[in-house]
C-alpha cells in the first residue's frame, strides 16, 4: 500500500531534455512529490527504475532505441512495482491502447495542466487507473483480447464486490473503507481476482469488469 507519509518518488523518462527539465521544475515545488532521477531513453529508464525504485515513472512512448512501450513491458516482466504513467503527445488509440494493455496505470498529454499532472501522479500512486472514456471504449472493442466471461463464476460474492470497486477506479484503501475491511484483506481479494481471471493487473481487471457488465 502507498506510503502517505513520504513524498511520492518520481522518475522522469523522456528523450527530450527540455521536457524533463520542465517536468522537474514544476514537480520539485510540490511538497508531496520528489523527482529522484531522469532517463533519456527506455533502456536507461529500466535501469534507473531498478536502481532508484521510484513509486511512479513518467514515461514517454516514442524514444530512440528502447521505446516506452518496450520499457513498460520489460519492467512488468521484471516484476517492477512502479506505477507507469504515460506522458505523450500522441492521441491516436492505436498508439495508446498497447501501452494500457501492457499495464500502464494511465496516461496524460504533454500539454497537460501542471496541477492536473500532479493530481494524476497522486492518483496512480494511490492505486487508481486513469482511463479516458474514449480509450476505455477502444480497449473494450471486439478485437481486444478477452478473458472468458465464464471465469467470473469462480469469484466469490465478496470478490465480485471488490471487482466492482476496482472498475470504479478506487484504491485498496477506499475499497477497504467502503466494505469495512482491512487493506490487507482487500489486497488478498485483489490478488485472488487477478489469479482466477488470469489477469495481469488492476487495469485489466477494471476492463474485464466493464466488458462483462456490458455483455
Amino acid at each position: 500500500m502507498p506510503d502517505t507519509t513520504s513524498p511520492i518518488r518520481v522518475l522522469l523518462v523522456d528523450d527530450h531534455q527540455v521536457v524533463r527539465r520542465g517536468l522537474r521544475t514544476f514537480l520539485e515545488v510540490q511538497d508531496d512529490i520528489e523527482v529522484v532521477g531522469e532517463a533519456a531513453d527506455g533502456a536507461e529508464g529500466i535501469e534507473k527504475t531498478q536502481e532508484l525504485l521510484p513509486d511512479v515513472v513518467l514515461m514517454d512512448l516514442k524514444m530512440p532505441g528502447t521505446d516506452g512501450l518496450e520499457a513498460l513491458k520489460q519492467l512488468k516482466a521484471l516484476g517492477s512495482r512502479a506505477r507507469i504513467l504515460i506522458v505523450t503527445s500522441f492521441t491516436e488509440h492505436r498508439t495508446m491502447v498497447p501501452a494500457l494493455r501492457a499495464g500502464a496505470a494511465g496516461y496524460v498529454y504533454k500539454d497537460v495542466d501542471p496541477e492536473a499532472l500532479a493530481g494524476a501522479i497522486r492518483s496512480v500512486h494511490a492505486g487508481h487507473v486513469l482511463l479516458q472514456p474514449e480509450l476505455a471504449e477502444a480497449l473494450l472493442s471486439d478485437d481486444a483480447p478477452r478473458t472468458p466471461a465464464g471465469r467470473g463464476g469462480t469469484l466469490t460474492e465478496r470478490e465480485r464486490e471488490v471487482l466492482g470497486h476496482i472498475a470504479d477506479g478506487r484504491s485498496n484503501r477506499e475499497i477497504a473503507r467502503s466494505l469495512h475491511l482491512s487493506e490487507k484483506t482487500v489486497k488478498t481479494h485483489v490478488s485472488n481476482i487477478l489469479m482466477k481471471l488470469d489477469l495481469a493487473d488492476r487495469t485489466q481487471a477494471a476492463l474485464w469488469a466493464v466488458r462483462n457488465a456490458q455483455a
